[in-house]
């Protein structure tokens, strides 16, 4: 067994003091699946939209994901109703299997909760918009694993290793077709007049939570919301851009490269929206 040194912060199958096995699929192939979740004095926010999304990950790689009730013992285990806010990590792997791709007819699924600080976000971001680093990392094509925020994301980490300006926020991720995926930790939403359009994600891309969110409750701003293939001229030509994820929420986008959008309210306003 491969020990992990453990804290209050750390749980391997709902114990303090497990351990991750060296033959864990997850460290070997990474095979399993991962959510990253804002918790408020010690409630998992969202939590029935992020649960539906884990069982909907676990099932497209054959996981059977850990049920809900297994899923609150460990939050509160491991978070405090004190607490005003912190991030939870879940990751779900296929278990314990032998050398070779080949999985075990019969497995046991681990999972893991680590729970850290939210991030220190600047006020700026939430206020002025961000910058964004246009990725020369691409995406690669999976259809299979098309939506799935598996745990083989090393396309993510290579493409934020290109950038190491604070003033940047993120990175914008094209694919192999020079398609608009994400960026690197988030979705993205162009605004055209009163159309929300987000990239088609049928190919690659991670469908986030916030993402289906905004999709579902836009049109209390008045929009209408479209997926559809985006190429980056298109994506420059928007009225708006914005980017989310589950932990900042939204924010708008200020400049990409040599384009700049003025000050708007959409980021603003969906904020509100995701909160009420």
């Amino acid at each position: 067994m491969l020990a992990m040194q453990m804290s209050d912060s750390i749980l391997i199958n709902g114990s303090f003091n497990g351990a991750i096995s060296a033959l864990d699929r997850g460290f070997s192939y990474g095979d399993g699946v991962f959510r990253t979740v804002k918790v408020v004095h010690g409630l998992p926010e969202h939590w029935p939209v992020h649960y539906q999304k884990l069982v909907k990950d676990c099932s497209a790689i054959g996981i059977v994901c850990p049920s809900a009730e297994v899923l609150i013992n460990d939050f509160e285990q491991l978070f405090s109703m004190e607490e005003l806010v912190a991030v939870a990590k879940i990751i779900i792997t296929r278990g314990e299997g032998e050398r070779g791709y080949n999985p075990p007819a019969i497995t046991n699924p681990m999972r893991v909760m680590i729970k850290s600080s939210l991030p220190n976000y600047p006020q700026h971001h939430f206020d002025e918009g961000v910058s964004l680093h246009l990725c020369e990392t691409r995406v690669g094509h999976q259809p299979k694993l098309a939506g799935v925020k598996h745990l083989n994301r090393l396309e993510n980490v290579l493409a934020r290793m290109e950038w190491h300006d604070p003033k940047i926020a993120d990175g914008l991720m094209l694919d192999i077709a020079n398609n608009v995926i994400e960026c690197t930790a988030a979705n993205i939403f162009a605004r055209y007049d009163n159309v929300l359009m987000t990239p088609q994600l049928d190919q690659c891309g991670v469908a986030g939570v916030t993402r289906k969110q905004i999709m579902a409750r836009a049109h209390t701003l008045l929009l209408k919301t479209a997926v559809e293939t985006m190429d980056l001229k298109q994506l420059l030509s928007a009225d708006e851009v914005i980017i989310c994820n589950s932990l900042f929420g939204v924010w708008q986008v200020r400049q990409l490269e040599n384009k700049k959008w003025f000050k708007q309210d959409l980021a603003i306003n969906l904020r509100k929206i995701l909160h009420s």
